[in-house]
């Protein structure tokens, strides 16, 4: 019904449809690869302080491994309990970690969908598009596909930043 609606209303007017595909907008918009950079900086350093974690608990190990021989009942004891504590802390801090990462790519990828679709409008109001369609499509003709002039106002307001 919704189609037939469309189309009538196309019958009588000068009616245009466009159509942008989101994830192309996405993958090759500026925006989206300073952000991916932002995001993979903060990553590398919180993975350099669990990698370091990580090392140190493996030479607790290895000294109990090397020394355990030669240690009392109660040097073993703290070691083990030393251990154990370090691991349980730095599995927390990978679950915290996880979370974190998600929380900031889900923050990332709003904001960014927030932006194209501004400029979708934008792009639509200046080429007097009359409807935009994006996602659920099974097929469009590139001659409609706005994409292209999206991506373009992106980087341009990415660059004027």
């Amino acid at each position: 019904m919704g189609l037939s609606l469309v189309l009538g209303v196309a019958h009588g007017s000068d009616f245009r449809v466009a159509v942008v595909d989101p994830n192309r907008i996405v993958e090759q918009s500026p925006q989206y690869e300073s952000a991916g950079a932002a995001l993979q900086r903060e990553v590398e350093e919180r993975e350099r302080i669990l990698r370091e974690q990580q090392d140190q608990i493996s030479a607790l190990q290895g000294r109990l491994e090397r020394e355990g021989a030669l240690m009392s009942e109660q040097e073993i004891q703290l070691l083990q309990n030393d251990i154990r504590s370090r691991t349980r802390k730095i599995k927390y801090a990978r679950d915290e970690f996880q979370e974190d990462f998600a929380l900031r790519q889900n923050e990332l990828r709003t904001k960014l969908a927030l932006q194209v679709r501004e400029v979708i409008v934008d792009v639509a109001k200046a080429e007097k598009i009359d409807l935009v369609i994006s996602e659920g499509l099974v097929y469009f003709s590139p001659r409609i596909d706005i994409s292209a002039q999206v991506i373009e106002r992106l980087k341009q307001e990415f660059e004027s930043k």
